[in-house]
């Protein structure tokens, strides 16, 4: 399924049916320790407290209900999952998120309270999805992968519209990556919108299986390390790495402490809870001072669905 800016734009009337679109916002006190014009896109305001909630309604929503009766099984260490919950709710059909053991036990409970179910199991999320697709084969329902599925990619492409439609001057777009669905999305929505607009990507150092997939060409497993959930993957995923390698200008590494700092600054900057993932992009312009001077550059707030160990980290200071 090749994804064109009519697809995005059908994704976006079935969110705005659901849900109002996101803030963006500036920050004097940012943008001076950034040396750069920010708009933070604050994705942290959803209800489920992520952007992938884009993506779960957008998939429910195109899925006949014969389907969505069957039911729906995917695995994630946590936003993806509340994701497919919430949407699965609103349609009054089952779903079933199978998460690594070692996953946040707030995120499992917020899987069910949306009314999923959520299965615990293996250390791994490769682990998490071997059962998940067992679950799927067994009960005949549709097996759901948060990289691989146009339709969540669709879903959370809408978030770029309400970027570039709000703030065409933007020049340069800097979006955490994962599975990759939003960096991805970022590209397409970018290249029909604002084909002069720079989209990067950025990811952890301690899993940097996306961003070494991207510079091989070619879809590649690596440890996975990263005490940043949102951003703890350890393949590359097909169809968001095609659409990465034809429309990312750079793909940025940061570490989890320059995470750590960013999450702080937008805090005590930007009045905003982060989770790690969340804070990324901004680590990313953090660290590369040289590289957006001049720009005006929007960052994705993805998430703010802190566990208690980040919680933990927030009274730390920025050096």
């Amino acid at each position: 399924m090749e994804l064109t800016l009519a697809d995005f734009r059908a994704a976006h009337d079935i969110v705005r049916r659901h849900l109002p679109p996101t803030p963006l916002w500036n920050y004097p006190l940012l943008d001076r320790a950034a040396g750069t014009r920010l708009l933070v896109k604050h994705e942290n305001t959803q209800p489920i407290g992520a952007f992938k909630v884009r993506g779960g309604l957008t998939l429910l929503d195109a899925m006949p209900a014969a389907e969505r009766a069957r039911g729906l099984v995917t695995w994630s260490t946590g936003n993806h999952a509340q994701s497919i919950a919430y949407a699965s709710r609103l349609h009054d059909a089952p779903c079933t998120v199978v998460m690594p053991s070692n996953a946040s036990p707030a995120k499992a409970a917020a899987v069910e309270a949306w009314g999923g179910r959520a299965v615990l199991t293996g250390d791994t999320l490769e682990d998490a999805q071997r059962h998940a697709g067992k679950l799927a084969a067994d009960a005949g329902a549709r097996l759901i992968s948060p990289g691989d599925t146009p339709e969540l990619l669709a879903g959370v492409g809408t978030l770029y519209l309400e970027i570039l439609e709000r703030a065409p001057e933007v020049d340069t777009i800097v979006v955490p990556v994962g599975s990759g669905t939003g960096a991805a999305a970022a590209c397409l929505v970018a290249a029909a919108l604002a084909p002069g607009c720079a989209v990067i990507g950025v990811q952890s150092s301690a899993s940097p299986a996306a961003h070494d997939s991207w510079r091989a060409g070619e879809p590649l497993a690596r440890p996975n390390r990263t005490t940043v959930a949102g951003l703890a993957t350890g393949r590359g995923f097909d169809l968001p790495q095609r659409i990465m390698r034809a429309g990312l200008a750079d793909f940025l590494l940061v570490t989890d402490e320059e995470i750590g700092v960013a999450r702080r600054l937008l805090a005590t900057a930007a009045h905003t809870l982060a989770e790690g993932a969340g804070a990324a992009a901004l680590a990313a312009v953090l660290s590369r001072p040289e590289l957006f001077a001049g720009r005006t550059v929007a960052v994705v707030c993805t998430g703010g669905n802190a566990d208690p160990a980040e919680l933990g980290t927030m009274a730390g200071s920025r050096a």
